[in-house]
């Protein structure tokens, strides 16, 4: 989940890689840290974020560069653990995303031979590696000291004594940015933005070597020729647009978001729903791999479905599936992630494809690893999403399994007829909710006082529940539970009280009655309750001590407006404690390590 750039070229490298760096602090904030070839090696490093970083830098005329900003998996963050890290000699930087799952045995073995450690991390055992098979090939000696590593990684490499700077991946992103004479190096494409828009996606088992008169990527010893891409992201939809933080505005670009994958997909002369992938229907069930948010959105698929297009689908947490789980009959595995680079989720799909599953890949990202993995893919488009929680990736996702359901529909013609004019109307509902900010904003205000906090539904409002949940307690930092409503008086019950709030998910729907029950019982414990119901709805207030009213919605596409309220109220929640909203402790946007 680290962020990596490297640069080599005619330029000054410092002011390209500390910008790179700002653009992927999402992938990682807890340390940083340069090194430039010029006058010998020379490497900064700190505990701090790259903006405190680039204001102790010297002056640097190296022209060949790399850069890291970590999110940490061994050592607690430090300066001595941030990245790069260096050889006995100091002649060797390496900086490093993933995890090297045999290091201890190669520390020992290196110790044993000689060498000095001083870092409590996995990859500080690359460059005394390298260092090791070093004979005036730097090529040659990565590629040695890999064939050691067991594990995955994104690495670059820089030598003292050589201008070329050499990366290698292995079920961890990077890719090429190629430019006049120049060439970028980065694990997601934002880094680049400002620089290239001609990219080259590295696979799993390329090692490059990068110098000014070109590059070579060879994978098993042999050349090989990557195609070029044009990156479609710019500097203008990765900035902010004068919102005071990513994450607001990428909430209110959900309308359009929704807009254009609807609009693209869904006819407006006679109901008809047309994808670039095709679903085999004779397929005896979907399977649904995701994790974290990707996951409450498949539970809401799951529902969707199975009740639009009459499938049986299962779904199942990535991390889990590929440890424990297996297919029966003839089916189609669908992986989401927002990124396509989610390791647990690209595992599990591995191993669902092994089983004999036919594989599909729902992603935000063209040319992720999840996409080479997968037989055929749905593009969310979404656009680039920085701030670390999810948002409008969430609600693409959502977009996406009523296309897909709706494109297999076994509805008649008048349902089917609804639900797509329903699926056109989700931009304007969407843009209401958002018209409704301030009192959003007063409701988040409200729970910014409290430590822990219930966020309760039935039906498909449930899994709105847990991503509710999910939302407040990543970027406000209050405990947050999800449950289905009908679960608090099996054990939850017991922590009710005046202190304790619920929010309520309540839909005009089968459920409500049931909700409306489990809303006296949670006020018989004096719990304060926090409802988000549909507007018209008299009743509810008589229950509650708030109604945060929402514009009415079909109940299989209700997700999408509540989806929109919850992000708000935890947004608010967050800024009134004053949480780094983009940048939650201990989190980072592309979970990219087991």
């Amino acid at each position: 989940m680290c962020g990596i750039v490297g640069y080599v070229g005619c330029k000054e490298a410092q002011p390209i890689l500390v910008n790179c760096l700002k653009r992927l602090e999402y992938r990682g904030y807890d340390s940083c840290g340069l090194a430039f070839l010029g006058d010998g090696l020379q490497v900064y490093k700190d505990v701090v974020r790259i903006g405190e970083l680039e204001k102790i830098l010297p002056p640097n005329g190296g022209r060949v560069g790399i850069g890291h900003t970590r999110w940490a998996t061994h050592g607690r963050p430090s300066k001595v653990n941030a990245h790069p890290h260096v050889d006995c000699r100091g002649e060797i930087a390496v900086v490093h995303n993933g995890i090297i799952s045999n290091f201890l045995a190669l520390r020992e073995r290196l110790v044993s031979e000689g060498h000095h450690f001083f870092s409590e991390t996995d990859t500080e055992v690359l460059p005394h590696l390298i260092e090791k098979y070093y004979r005036g090939n730097l090529e040659e000696a990565v590629r040695r000291a890999l064939q050691d590593v067991e594990g995955s990684y994104a690495v670059a490499v820089i030598h003292r004594n050589s201008g070329e700077l050499i990366a290698a991946r292995h079920e961890s992103p990077l890719l090429i940015g190629l430019g006049d004479g120049e060439k970028f190096l980065a694990s997601d494409a934002p880094a680049l933005v400002d620089y290239s828009d001609r990219v080259v996606y590295l696979e799993d088992g390329d090692l490059v070597v990068m110098h000014g008169e070109g590059l070579k990527i060879s994978n098993q010893g042999r050349e090989v020729v990557r195609k070029e891409h044009h990156l479609e992201w710019t500097a203008k939809n990765v900035g902010k647009a004068g919102y005071e933080h990513f994450m607001l505005k990428e909430i209110h670009e959900q309308p359009g978001v929704i807009e254009e994958m609807v609009g693209e997909s869904v006819s407006t002369i006679e109901p008809s729903v047309n994808l670039e992938v095709f679903i085999d229907r004779t397929v005896d069930g979907i399977l649904l791999l995701a994790c974290g948010t990707s996951y409450y959105a498949a539970m809401v698929g799951q529902q969707v479905l199975e009740e639009i297009a009459r499938l049986p689908v299962r779904v199942e947490l990535a991390s889990e599936f590929s440890y424990s789980r297996t297919v029966v009959g003839r089916t189609l595995a669908i992986a989401i992630s927002q990124s396509g680079e989610t390791a647990d989720t690209n595992r599990a799909l591995k191993k669902a494809r092994d089983l004999g599953c036919r594989t599909m890949a729902i992603t935000n990202v063209r040319d992720s690893t999840v996409t080479r993995i997968a037989e055929q893919s749905f593009y969310t488009k979404a656009g680039p999403e920085i701030g670390v929680a999810a948002t409008k990736s969430f609600t693409a996702q959502l977009i996406a399994f009523y296309l897909i359901a709706l494109s297999l529909a076994e509805v008649d013609a008048g349902t089917f007829r609804h639900m797509t004019q329903e699926l056109r109307l989700l931009p304007s509902k969407v843009q209401r909710v958002l018209d409704s900010e301030k009192v959003i904003a007063g409701h988040g205000r409200r729970l910014s006082g409290y430590e822990s906090v219930f966020y309760v539904g039935r039906g498909i409002s449930y899994p709105m529940a847990l991503e509710g949940a999910l939302k407040i307690k990543e970027i406000a930092y209050i405990h947050a539970e999800g449950y289905a409503a009908g679960e608090l008086k099996h054990g939850p019950f017991a922590l009710l009280r005046e202190k304790f709030p619920v929010v309520a998910l309540t839909l005009r729907d089968d459920t409500y009655e049931a909700m409306l029950s489990n809303i006296k019982e949670i006020k018989a414990r004096e719990s304060p309750v926090l409802a988000l119901a549909e507007e018209g709805d008299q009743e509810i207030a008589k229950y509650v001590d708030y109604v945060l009213p929402l514009p009415q919605t079909d109940r299989l596409f209700a997700p999408v407006v509540i989806s929109v309220a919850l992000q708000l109220l935890a947004y608010f929640a967050a800024r009134s404690r004053g949480c780094p909203i983009d940048t939650p402790r201990n989190l980072a946007k592309s979970v990219t390590v087991e």
